[in-house]
């Protein structure tokens, strides 16, 4: 997938590989001239993710070539074991959790996973996890609790799902009682932002002692597509809602929503997975060590405390 506004990078990029295959065929020495193509490219590059707008950002954060959550579990989690179901309705596809090891020390993630292809993302149905999938949260976090482990969340998601089945199963209770639970839990949280942090459906895992975003993610409790048709009557002005609802890391780092800011490769997490999946395990490994060892009255008083001075600073 190409982003509208990558397009003369992409261009530059093909004609590059073009040349390096001329050369790889031909035996022709133009090495000097893809040498100088590639210094533009990476200079466009750098100035093109150096001044995103906000509208653009978006785009960036909804890229399907990003890590998604079950890329950062095979990258950065040892010995993971899934623990599927609510013990009350269902399993949820969307939000997975389970039992791992982070640099070798026992933790409980969870997080939303998108999917990378058709297949995948019905499966998951595309990040949107229905009650269900809220319910096993507040399962793990209470289990994590029981055997003080950490609590690893990575988000993305563009919102909880919707639908009918959803609500008539008490979606709004579910996500109210995970962001309860997120809050009571006697063990540090450390929350990512990955990719979206879209509304209840984010912040339902996201009330965290350290909630960090991606450098060209997003937050927000609407999506500007959804605050252009309910301001404007028309998705036409969803460039002008993503700027006005001030959804960037940058943005939320500002205003104190968050605690930090993860960089991306640049280019975005989509062009070098591996170094953002890096760069994302070390802040939470530098979180987990400045909460560690923990009061389990203290943690719980200290998150309680952040969030009501956020509140009052809004």
């Amino acid at each position: 997938m190409s982003l509208e506004f990558e397009k003369p990078i992409l261009e530059l990029e093909n004609k590059i590989s073009e040349l390096r295959h001329v050369t790889s065929d031909n035996r022709v020495n133009i090495a000097e001239e893809i040498a100088r193509m590639q210094s533009k490219a990476d200079r466009l590059l750098v100035q093109t993710y150096g001044k995103l707008t906000p509208a653009q950002k978006v785009q960036v954060a909804r890229h399907p070539e990003r890590p998604h959550f079950l890329d950062y579990i095979n990258h950065l989690i040892d010995d993971f074991t899934p623990l599927a179901g609510d013990r009350n309705f269902a399993e949820d596809n969307a939000l997975i959790g389970g039992l791992g090891r982070f640099q070798g020390a026992p933790c409980v993630i969870i997080g939303h996973e998108k999917g990378h292809d058709t297949e995948s993302r019905v499966y998951h149905n595309f990040g949107m996890a229905r009650p269900e999938g809220y319910r096993k949260a507040q399962r793990l976090m209470a289990m994590a609790e029981q055997f003080q482990l950490p609590v690893i969340t990575l988000v993305d998601t563009a919102g909880a799902y919707p639908g009918k089945g959803a609500e008539e199963r008490g979606q709004s209770e579910a996500i109210a009682r995970s962001i309860e639970s997120c809050l009571r839990t006697e063990v540090p949280i450390v929350s990512v932002i990955v990719g979206e942090g879209g509304s209840g459906g984010a912040i339902a895992i996201a009330v965290a002692d350290r909630l960090y975003m991606l450098e060209h993610s997003i937050y927000s409790v609407i999506s500007p597509e959804g605050c252009a048709s309910i301001l404007w009557r028309s998705g036409a002005h969803a460039e002008e809602a993503a700027t006005a609802l001030k959804l960037t890391a940058q943005d939320l780092h500002q205003m104190k929503i968050i605690d930090g800011i993860i960089a991306e490769p640049v280019g975005g997490a989509h062009r070098k997975k591996e170094e953002t999946m890096e760069n994302v395990g070390r802040q939470i490994e530098k979180a987990l060590r400045e909460l560690t060892p923990w009061d389990r009255t203290r943690i719980v008083q200290d998150r309680r405390k952040k969030f009501i001075a956020q509140s009052r600073n809004l």
